[in-house]
């Protein structure tokens, strides 16, 4: 104890945990709850002026802090705690339940944010997991540099992810370190990237392994399906409900929801989402009767994240949920080491469901692709190997089998001095994305960014103008 007005409590035993707060009662019942699960004792302080100070002459991972105080806020000592200590993981406590708060708190670094009356499960929990995040956080640290295959302790564990590419290392490294914790996920990057393979092997990683893998296209969902497939219903909840129903929260309960296209959910749904993600527990459509929830959610995205949350399409505190941890996959065309390696996984893949004899690549085929950009990534690596496999008819995977796909052939297959018109290279790249994304008009037209109404009006000008007699 400090000073007849002010509470400063250090354990004799090192502490990685510290709890600021004005009121001593309130100190008092957290460092009990803090105790009594296990943890470490906390230190304890009630003069918000004195925080600063007392950071840096202990070695505190976890900090709580009180929103309103005299003298020094919680949300001031929140920004400069990050500014000198950013590896320190911050919770705020407050007895305001406010969105615009949380969501400040939020993007100045804030691990968590709990309104009290504290909940003491949800206490222990969030402690829990941020020291655990602390720990993640040190651990990366270590390899900022350039990372190597030989540097991954489940190697074979992607092995279906082909790659040789260090860039692809870091991201398997980051994919490893994340996988045993039960942190939220999001995993951005172009389509046709593998976000959906690479949450595969997260899930498999993980202390999950065992639980179920529920894989869910939020961009197929609106207001009535979403909560019919999400929460799921009772016999009877409406007309037709002739038996119960699990939702996809419940069918991946103990297992992992991979959310793909995220921010594609409807604003007036997201409300929804965040209160399971909160509180842990659902409603089926037509019951009262709460159902627990012990999932991990993986999220995926290709959109732009920033312009999405500044412009209140997505909320800012449902994505601090989901964003606990990010990984990024790059695109196909910054890891050019990665090019021929898949390309020659997918010859012998395709050449084998085909019964071909194939096995190599003619190097001047291997010279056309490493000089493409591939705008729909591995994704399209594979189609345009899968094509020019079913042209082939020699051993060798010529230059020619892929000048064979038409729909490639204006742009990878003609000859380096055959030039096009502007015409024909807007046909050709509309028609490269098509392939992509499987003949998806509605994601083709996003990755264009164009309308998917300009989409259709183009490839009908360019159907009647094939149709026109020359």
């Amino acid at each position: 104890m400090k000073g007849d007005d002010s509470m400063e409590i250090i354990p004799k035993h090192q502490t990685p945990i510290l709890v600021v707060d004005d009121d001593e009662g309130l100190l008092r019942s957290m460092s009990a709850t803090i105790a009594s699960s296990g943890l470490p004792e906390p230190a304890l302080l009630s003069d918000s002026r004195q925080v600063m100070e007392f950071v840096r002459n202990n070695n505190f991972h976890v900090l709580l802090l009180d929103l309103i105080m005299p003298h020094v806020g919680g949300m001031e000592i929140l920004r400069q705690m990050k500014e000198e200590f950013p590896t320190i993981e911050c919770i705020i406590i407050t007895a305001i339940d406010d969105v615009v708060s949380a969501v400040q708190a939020m993007k100045y670094g804030a691990y968590d944010y709990l309104v009290k009356p504290i909940n003491g499960e949800k206490l222990i929990i969030s402690i829990n997991h941020a020291l655990e995040r602390h720990s993640l956080r040190n651990n990366l640290s270590l390899f900022e540099r350039d990372q190597s295959f030989s540097d991954l302790k489940n190697q074979p564990a992607f092995n279906d992810m082909v790659a040789e590419d260090t860039l692809m290392a870091m991201v398997f490294r980051r994919a490893e370190i994340a996988a045993p914790t039960d942190y939220n996920i999001v995993l951005t990057g172009e389509s046709g990237t593998g976000k959906e393979m690479l949450a595969r092997i997260i899930h498999a990683l993980s202390r999950r392994a065992e639980g179920p893998f529920v894989a869910v296209n939020m961009a197929a969902f609106n207001r009535t399906l979403f909560e019919d497939d999400f929460f799921g219903h009772v016999r009877g909840a409406y007309t037709g409900a002739v038996s119960e129903k699990k939702g996809f929260f419940e069918a991946a309960q103990e297992g992992t929801l991979f959310l793909d296209e995220i921010m594609e959910l409807e604003q007036t749904l997201q409300g929804k989402m965040l209160r399971v993600i909160e509180e842990r527990e659902l409603y089926r459509l037509g019951s009262t009767e709460t159902k627990n929830v012990d999932i991990r959610i993986i999220s995926a995205t290709n959109a732009d994240i920033e312009d999405e949350l500044e412009k209140g399409r997505f909320r800012k505190d449902l994505f601090f949920r989901l964003n606990t941890f990010h990984i990024n996959i790059p695109p196909l065309r910054e890891r050019k080491k990665d090019i021929l390696p898949l390309a020659r996984y997918f010859l012998v893949r395709h050449a084998k469901k085909n019964g071909k004899e194939l096995h190599t690549l003619d190097p001047e085929l291997e010279e056309s692709l490493l000089n493409y950009p591939f705008p729909g990534n591995v994704r399209e690596l594979e189609n345009i190997i899968a094509k020019a496999v079913l042209f082939e008819e020699g051993t060798l995977l010529t230059f020619s089998s892929i000048r064979d796909t038409a729909t490639l052939a204006p742009t990878l297959a003609r000859e380096k001095d055959d030039l096009l018109t502007l015409e024909e290279m807007e046909y050709s790249h509309i028609q490269r994305v098509l392939e992509a994304t499987g003949q998806n008009r509605t994601r083709a037209a996003k990755i264009l960014g164009i309308g998917l109404r300009t989409l259709q009006r183009k490839l009908k000008d360019i159907h009647d103008e094939q149709m026109t007699p020359q």
